[in-house]
């Protein structure tokens, strides 16, 4: 297994995906639930997530293929999308929209488990790092391992949202929201420069 690969996913779909962050979210399209309630929820979000990810990292290139679209020119659109992902990170811009959920609502599957998690831009990272798996010697398995980690981390924070919320306070969930979105900024822009020499070396 590509170690360095696993890594690079995982950080990647990490702060996408950002589960510290979803904590606040959670306990707000979960308010008035019972805690059996949310504990089904809590499983039910991530698989969801974790189907429409897998879908994309599965037929994403049969897709890109069929719309003639290049790696490269997906990669710097998957970056562009990375990087307003990481402003509405770093700006507090990811909160939930103004409408209130309704009790009888799945909120596990809308909005939990897309957009709020399987979102545009960690479909968008997926579908360009099975592109690059294949190319990397045991890139597969590294890639599958870090979105099942990613998703298994996403349930133990909104399994335990409550209990971690009183551990790190809101200023912690904040603090951490914040950091992603530093990170998430630069390996944007790592991306797009990818992209730009592929470009330039191909061309």
């Amino acid at each position: 297994m590509d170690v360095q690969f696993f890594v690079e996913a995982f950080v990647t779909m990490f702060v996408i995906m950002d589960p510290p962050g979803i904590i606040p979210l959670f306990l707000v399209y979960t308010r008035g639930r019972t805690e059996r309630q949310r504990t089904r929820i809590a499983w039910q979000a991530p698989i969801v997530a974790f189907c429409l990810i897998v879908l994309f990292a599965v037929f994403g290139r049969a897709i890109l293929g069929y719309l003639h679209v290049e790696v490269a020119a997906m990669q710097i659109a998957g970056g562009l999308l990375l990087l307003l992902v990481a402003l509405q990170l770093l700006t507090g811009e990811t909160g939930p929209p103004p409408d209130t959920m309704k009790s009888n609502v799945n909120v596990a599957l809308v909005p939990l488990g897309t957009p709020l998690l399987a979102g545009p831009g960690a479909i968008v990272a997926t579908i360009v790092f099975a592109q690059q798996a294949g190319q990397k010697n045991g890139g597969i398995l590294a890639l599958a391992l870090a979105i099942a980690a990613v998703h298994i981390l996403l349930w133990v924070f909104m399994r335990f949202s409550v209990t971690i919320l009183r551990v790190i306070k809101e200023n912690g969930v904040e603090l951490v929201t914040r950091v992603s979105g530093l990170l998430l900024s630069a390996l944007a822009v790592q991306l797009i420069i990818t992209a730009i020499r592929t470009l330039l070396a191909t061309g």
